[in-house]
């Protein structure tokens, strides 16, 4: 990673640009063009930010990128490499840890409230109601249009008394 880090280093200052000036044109931090030259990885979060950092600014200096990025690869390789198999499964513990606390705790914010239920009332009670109320209409109408006026007077009752009985 050093040997990356130098190379890009050589190459900004043979072309007389700042730090300031690449991290600028490079919308990045100085910080970060200084942890690439100095080959600090650990200053990146990820790795393959890292990587595409790399190859922004190779292309930026005028570089093969292709070149630096394979370069970078290898670097990566050969670091993963000497990661001993203990190492791993420690790191895969703590990680399985990490999710299992993840799952224990419910975030609550707006977006992931989950939804109450509401009660519903069944889909066939509602249609039922609907065809009932329209077989009533059906039939006032229909009652409507056969009678006369004097039988459908005859006929209309309030609270069980006819209204005739009424006058």
């Amino acid at each position: 990673m050093k040997e990356i880090g130098e190379k890009l280093k050589e190459a900004r200052e043979s072309m007389g640009i700042t730090i300031d000036e690449a991290s600028e044109d490079l919308k990045l931090r100085p910080s970060q063009i200084e942890a690439i030259e100095q080959g600090d990885k650990d200053a990146f979060k990820d790795i393959f930010y890292l990587k595409m950092f790399i190859k922004n600014y190779s292309k930026y200096l005028g570089l093969d990128y292709d070149e630096m990025v394979e370069e970078f690869n290898e670097y990566l390789f050969d670091f993963t490499s000497k990661i001993s198999i203990d190492d791993i499964k420690k790191a895969e513990k703590e990680q399985r840890k990490k999710e299992k606390k993840l799952k224990t705790v419910k975030i609550s914010s707006p977006y992931t409230v989950e939804k109450q239920q509401q009660k519903k009332i069944p889909k066939f009670l509602i249609i039922g109601g609907i065809v009932l109320f329209a077989i009533i209409v059906i039939y006032i109408i229909i009652l409507l249009l056969t009678k006369d006026d004097d039988e459908i007077s005859n006929t209309i009752v309030m609270g069980g008394i006819n209204i005739d009985e009424l006058a």
